[in-house]
């Protein structure tokens, strides 16, 4: 492998609309470039320390960097396992991808062809609305729905889209908010009627033996918000759910997002994955991830039809699939970089 040549980084905001943005990292090394993504928070003042890491940290210890896997990076760069180094790491798995000529899906151990898709269902105020949001989704082709729950707003909308879509994989995220208490205790096993895949983040992260207690009550899988290979190993041991809901920004990249899957897999934990990001770089590392075998439900990895195209081919759902890149090395698309280098609010560039 060549040594890493040159690292970029654009902070790019969406062009119309609510304005997304992220931070987009660029790898050079011989006659091949690698991206990575990185969803910023509140509008783009929660990229600020993301970029100064990458700026200051990061990129200097990339440079000129020997390195003959993607698995190597992280060590040697001491990248971490922060939202930006998931967003390095990506990147140095597209780089050692397309140089060597292979799909990104394959070097991680996929085994798909196609990913079959979900959809979140933001919080709303009223039932029909909620009815309203899951029928276009169903209607998209996606076979699962992760539905925003909370105390007082919980078992009425579950039951609702039960009783309409009986044969849908529906997951229930709580959003940390439930208790140990009697009351909140009740809904959570009388939400084990319903047929859950899943029932997400049910207590404050890291009490996995509260989650533990409750996966002994609950046929249905209970999924602790997991962010870390040492935490997910404590869950495994302590019995604390049967899911896994797998970002690799959550772990710091598809280095540990892949480790994380295998000891998931290899304990017979369902898994499904999802992109962050608005700019299609994301969803497509998340396409690649979900082809690993261990990953059992129905994936959040589609940009949401219409939006602005920054990647080519778009990643996109059609009737509820999205179709994992195997002709083309990396991530398998090929990125629009002069509309990405317009639309930078900020940039930064180190070369060797």
């Amino acid at each position: 492998m060549p040594s890493i040549q040159g690292c970029d980084a654009f902070q790019v905001a969406m062009p119309r609309g609510r304005r997304p943005q992220s931070v987009l990292v660029r790898l050079a090394g011989g006659d091949a470039v690698g991206w990575g993504e990185m969803a910023v928070p509140g509008g783009g003042a929660g990229g600020d320390a993301a970029w100064a890491d990458i700026e200051t940290r990061m990129a200097p210890a990339l440079i000129g960097l020997d390195w003959d896997r993607p698995e190597d990076v992280s060590a040697a760069a001491d990248l971490g396992a922060s939202e930006a180094a998931a967003a390095v790491d990506t990147a140095c798995w597209d780089l050692w991808c397309r140089t060597r000529g292979l799909p990104l899906a394959h070097a991680l151990g996929g085994t798909r062809t196609s990913i079959v898709t979900g959809a979140r269902i933001s919080p709303e105020p009223a039932l029909d609305t909620v009815s309203a949001r899951v029928n276009k989704a169903v209607g998209a082709g996606h076979t699962r729905v992760t539905l925003d729950i909370r105390p007082g707003w919980d078992i009425e909308p579950v039951r609702v889209i039960r009783q309409a879509y009986p044969a849908l994989a529906l997951v229930a995220d709580a959003g940390h908010a439930y208790t140990e208490s009697p009351e909140h205790l009740a809904v959570l096993e009388a939400l084990d009627a319903y047929g859950l895949a899943a029932v997400e983040r049910p207590f404050p992260a890291g009490d996995l033996a509260a989650h533990a207690r409750l996966q002994l009550r609950l046929g249905t899988a209970v999924a602790p918000a997991v962010g870390d290979l040492e935490i997910l190993d404590a869950a495994l041991s302590a019995g604390a759910g049967r899911a896994l809901h797998l970002r690799p920004d959550r772990f710091g990249g598809l280095t540990a997002a892949r480790s994380a899957h295998d000891l998931a897999y290899a304990a017979g934990w369902d898994v499904w994955c999802s992109g962050t990001g608005a700019f299609g770089i994301g969803q497509a590392a998340a396409v690649a991830l979900a082809a690993l075998p261990g990953c059992t439900l129905p994936s959040d990895v589609s940009d949401p039809a219409g939006g602005p195209v920054f990647v080519t081919p778009p990643v996109r759902s059609s009737g509820g699939v999205v179709g994992v890149p195997l002709t083309q090395p990396g991530l398998g698309h090929e990125i629009d970089e002069a509309r990405i280098e317009r639309l930078a609010t900020r940039r930064m560039r180190l070369t060797a």
